[in-house]
């Protein structure tokens, strides 16, 4: 499955630990970047800051291997992690399994079982909603599974939207790709997707993917000819 980098900002949950279990709290991050992998943890502010890590990583050998190796080893907790889970089926059980994700977690969460986040999951996560807003007599405990089914509901709905509009881009974008690889004039096809706006992140992101892929299986040519395309489609997208 590719995964495309959207700009949509969207509410992710950040999770509060307490001695038996880790929960969603209600709190605001902003999130321009769809990463179901998670690798690079939550946004960073301050294009400065991002400049200064960026240019000392480059100087500092020792920081940037350090580096590479927290990724990795973020990247092999992550794999054992979601290898050790198993979704449940029913909408009940399902809240309490998205409850106890990791918020950085969510965004692969909501690719993998989005099927099960229907009608019916979200219908039984607006009915327990509305007993405990509705409650008579609301104790402690009441007030934060409030708070965080709420956390849960708003950061579910935002990113199943943009799940779903990435999956259209991707299409589009697998479209758009076979009508340049088919055509028998790459130049003048790119200036008509230039004029039907065809052109995008998502497909670069695609050629990417494919680039890496070629490279991966030592197919030469073919990462050469779409690292050619892919700066053909960027010059385009500038123009």
């Amino acid at each position: 499955m590719a995964a495309l980098s959207i700009g949509i900002a969207t509410t992710i949950p950040v999770f509060r630990t307490t001695p038996n279990q880790t929960r969603l709290k209600l709190e605001r991050i902003s999130c321009v970047a769809w990463d179901p992998e998670g690798i690079l943890g939550p946004p960073q502010t301050g294009h400065l800051a991002r400049r200064e890590f960026k240019r000392r990583l480059e100087k500092d050998t020792e920081a940037r291997e350090a580096f590479e190796q927290h990724v990795r080893e973020e990247k092999q907790r992550r794999q054992t992690l979601r290898q050790s889970r198993v979704a449940p089926d029913t909408p009940a059980e399902l809240v309490e399994y998205l409850l106890d994700t990791e918020a950085q977690e969510i965004e692969f969460e909501i690719a993998r079982l989005r099927p099960l986040l229907n009608q019916e999951f979200f219908s039984h996560l607006q009915f327990e909603l509305g007993q405990l807003r509705f409650a008579v007599n609301k104790t402690e405990d009441m007030e934060d599974r409030l708070v965080e089914l709420e956390a849960l509901q708003k950061a579910l709905t935002e990113g199943t939207e943009a799940y779903d509009k990435m999956q259209v881009e991707l299409v589009k974008a697998k479209e758009s790709l076979t009508k340049i690889l088919t055509s028998k004039d790459v130049k003048a096809t790119l200036l008509e997707m230039v004029e039907q706006n065809a052109l995008n992140r998502s497909l670069l992101t695609l050629l990417d993917e494919n680039i890496a892929s070629a490279q991966k299986g030592n197919q030469t040519q073919a990462a050469e000819f779409m690292e050619k395309l892919r700066g053909a489609v960027l010059r385009y997208m500038t123009v």
